[in-house]
């Protein structure tokens, strides 16, 4: 794919955010009190949104489990000890599950935080104390294999450990040390039977040197017994609000008893590092409900409404020419969830996949899908019904049905650029409630853009077009575990570009670009015949 096909869709704002701001958004809310009903966010102007998407947390997570909002209320009416609710609901999870014990935490993360806590403390609580703070501590370091780094990893990163990465048995084997306290997995097709890395290989070489091993297990079926103790892991984390069907705000750690007991004591309701993870007495009973729940469900007649949904929606735009479908069923236990793929040619219907995504996305009623390119002839909508309810199913046939006929014009082509964006750009970025400045030196070969984006602390490719006056630019920062994107979008008059940066999941920015009048130093180079004769 060449830089005109990335460059298509960098207008497209995901259903994570767009360029109005918080504070727009909040004005935007009605007069009145809140409204104890469905209407609650209507109420303070806030849209609901069919999730035809998955257990995404940017939109809601999970619809909770009838169980689970009865436990939630049941429990709100006592007051209990914190240290025995932990003790009853660990016992209890530990029948449920055939664990040896479970805690329930403030979601995955913090699931994953409190379990790398505890692999530094040991439950010595004088350790819990120096937390983010190791350097003099026993054990203050983390094996992740190159291939489990994600975004969720700063969970254990703000523990303050040190992280390893390895990319081969051989480094993993090489890299455990006495500081060693953890090894960190997260479930993915790197991770599988078979492969070098696998939880079997990795527990292999851990298990002799008492080097535990926890498993991010987050948006996975939960299997009991849990299949990733079978391969050879310490401690398995879920999140509450995806599969489980529990609270959105609730997670679980399940694993080897002592080092869940000194997981809960690095948590909420106790002082130090987690205590800014708090989970409610509500949130923990309504999490045991759910996974109660789980054990009781008739999964096999969910799939079967699940493919019911999907054969409606497919049967509706079907009857829009030259759509076709296709519903994959996945085999693993990570979002385990059929999908049907809506399929069309964008040069007859003159609309892609990812700009019918983010319509959809923003306009009544608001349903989230996905959207994305399929190659150069076909283009494609994604519904995911796990999260969806019976009386959704016709109004997303019919709303996307509706959609997919409408009349569009041949999209025009890109006017010819009104200046140039060559050359070296002074960027002030407007963040929230700080300034910084960027750079950007930039190549201009008629409407496409290329060059370098010089952010705070690190330099990335950029590429964009110029529209007429009409600039998008689009770079990413990433890391190992971290990714920031930058969208400009903005209008060049004369050698100054002012506009919007959409930031994906960290909101917007506003910024003001100036062209620098810097031309290169003019001077002959001498290159000496040897070695120098001075220094």
């Amino acid at each position: 794919m060449d830089r005109r096909e990335v460059i298509k869709g960098l207008a497209m704002l995901p259903i994570g955010g767009s360029f109005m701001s918080m504070a727009e958004a909040g004005q935007q809310r009605e007069n009145g009190p809140l409204a104890l009903n469905e209407d609650i966010y209507g109420s303070i102007g806030v849209d609901t949104i069919i999730n035809c998407r998955g257990t995404f947390t940017i939109i809601g997570g999970s619809r909770e489990r009838p169980e689970v909002l009865d436990a939630m209320k049941a429990a709100a009416g006592n007051f209990i000890q914190y240290d025995e609710l932990a003790a009853g609901i660990g016992q209890r999870l530990a029948d449920i599950t055939k664990a040896e014990w479970g805690i329930i935490t403030a979601g995955c993360a913090a699931a994953m935080k409190h379990a790398t806590v505890a692999c530094v403390t040991g439950g010595n609580p004088e350790i819990l104390m120096k937390v983010p703070f190791l350097d003099d501590v026993p054990k203050n370091e983390v094996i992740i294999p190159r291939h489990s780094r994600n975004v969720y990893d700063a969970s254990i990163r703000n523990v303050g450990v040190k992280i390893i990465e390895v990319n081969t048995p051989e480094e993993l084997e090489e890299a455990i040390n006495p500081r060693t306290a953890m090894i960190y997995l997260m479930t993915n097709n790197a991770s599988d039977t078979g492969k070098p890395l696998s939880l079997e290989n990795i527990a292999r070489i851990a298990k002799p040197k008492n080097i535990p091993v926890l498993v991010d297990a987050a948006a996975e079926d939960l299997t009991i017994p849990v299949v990733h103790f079978e391969r050879g892991a310490t401690m398995v984390a879920y999140s509450g609000g995806k599969a489980i069907c529990g609270p959105q705000c609730a997670g679980l750690l399940l694993g080897q008893k002592d080092i869940l007991l000194s997981a809960w004591q690095a948590s909420s309701p106790h002082h130090g590092p987690g205590r800014d993870n708090k989970v409610g007495k509500e949130e923990m009973m309504g999490m045991l409900a759910a996974v109660e729940a789980w054990t009781t469900r008739n999964h096999p007649q969910e799939w079967d409404n699940w493919m019911k949904w999907l054969g409606q929606i497919s049967d509706a735009v079907t009857k829009v020419k030259g759509v076709t479908t296709q519903i994959q069923e996945p085999t693993g236990l990570n979002n385990r969830a059929p999908t049907l793929h809506i399929m069309w040619d964008p040069a007859a219907l003159h609309i892609t996949g990812p700009e019918m995504a983010e319509y959809l996305g923003r306009n009544k009623p608001r349903i989230a899908v996905g959207g994305r390119d399929n190659g150069s002839e076909r283009t494609l909508l994604t519904v995911t019904p796990s999260q969806m309810i019976a009386a959704e199913v016709p109004v997303v046939a019919n709303r996307i049905q509706e959609v997919l006929k409408m009349k569009r014009q041949p999209k025009k082509g890109m006017a010819a650029p009104t200046g140039s964006m060559a050359g070296r750009w002074t960027v002030v970025v407007q963040y929230s409630s700080s300034q910084t400045t960027h750079q950007w030196f930039l190549e201009q070969d008629e409407n496409w853009l290329a060059g370098r984006h010089e952010s705070d602390f690190a330099t990335q490719d950029i590429i964009g077009t110029m529209d007429g006056k009409t600039v998008k630019l689009h770079s990413t920062f990433r890391e190992p575990g971290k990714s920031v994107p930058f969208m400009f979008s903005g209008t060049l008059e004369g050698n100054t570009l002012t506009g919007n940066i959409h930031l994906g999941e960290y909101q917007n920015a506003k910024f003001t670009a100036t062209k620098q009048d810097y031309q290169a130093p003019r001077r002959n180079i001498l290159i000496p015949d040897g070695p120098p004769l001075a220094t």
